[in-house]
């Protein structure tokens, strides 16, 4: 007898500190801004700076 598999699409909740930083990483990665060519992520462009921000804050354990 077999038993037939069962596959759930259950999409893992991110941790908000993960999320915060893949936003920032992605947005980083494909900002034709500062952000690219910025030794630091405080030195990005306007948006990167708001995204690092909420890292930042999420890394702090912040809401937000």
């Amino acid at each position: 007898m077999t038993v037939p598999r069962v596959q759930a699409a259950v999409r893992q909740a991110e941790l908000p500190m993960l999320h915060a930083y893949r936003l920032w990483f992605e947005h980083a990665r494909k900002c034709g801004g500062d952000c690219k060519r910025a030794r630091k992520a405080q030195d990005g462009c306007e948006n990167g700076q708001r995204l690092w921000g909420a890292y930042r804050q999420a890394y702090e354990g912040g809401a937000g």
